[in-house]
């Protein structure tokens, strides 16, 4: 009977071990490596298996952090969610001065090829507008629509 409890436990355990941290069995063990190697100290690891890329969603640092990689292994991009009081200050002012009608909406930065590429949707009761920034200096309209009302 005992061994059946510990049994029994021990496959729980396994299977909470596998729900906690994702499902990688998909994931390529050159991605996984690669993984283990640029972000030592991740935990809560959560893997996606796209078909061109594998996907990990984690927290390194009290953030978390979403990571693409190509199936080879090398490390496509890194995506954050920020804060405004996190954007580069010519940005933040840029920003603030060209949009003071608008609210943000969502502000997250991608780096890439050792370039780092902010991206800010910026919302007023009329329009929604999703502005980009790769030169830290100023930005660029990405693309913007029209509100309409709902009736």
């Amino acid at each position: 009977m005992k061994k059946m409890i510990l049994s029994l436990a021990t496959v729980m355990m396994m299977g909470f071990s596998v729900f906690a941290t994702g499902n990688d069995d998909n994931v390529s063990p050159q991605t996984r490596n690669a993984f283990k190697k640029d972000f030592v100290t991740a935990s809560n690891i959560r893997w996606e298996q796209k078909s061109n890329f594998s996907k990990a969603t984690f927290t390194m640092n009290g953030q978390i952090l979403t990571a693409y990689y190509y199936p080879d292994g090398d490390l496509q991009a890194v995506v954050r969610n920020i804060t405004s009081d996190q954007l580069p200050i010519n940005l933040l002012t840029s920003l603030r001065k060209e949009y003071t009608a608008f609210w943000i909406t969502d502000l997250f930065e991608i780096s890439s090829d050792n370039q780092t590429t902010y991206y800010v949707t910026v919302e007023n009761s009329d329009k929604k507008i999703v502005l980009k920034s790769d030169s830290l200096a100023s930005w660029d309209v990405y693309s913007k629509e029209r509100k309409t009302d709902a009736e």
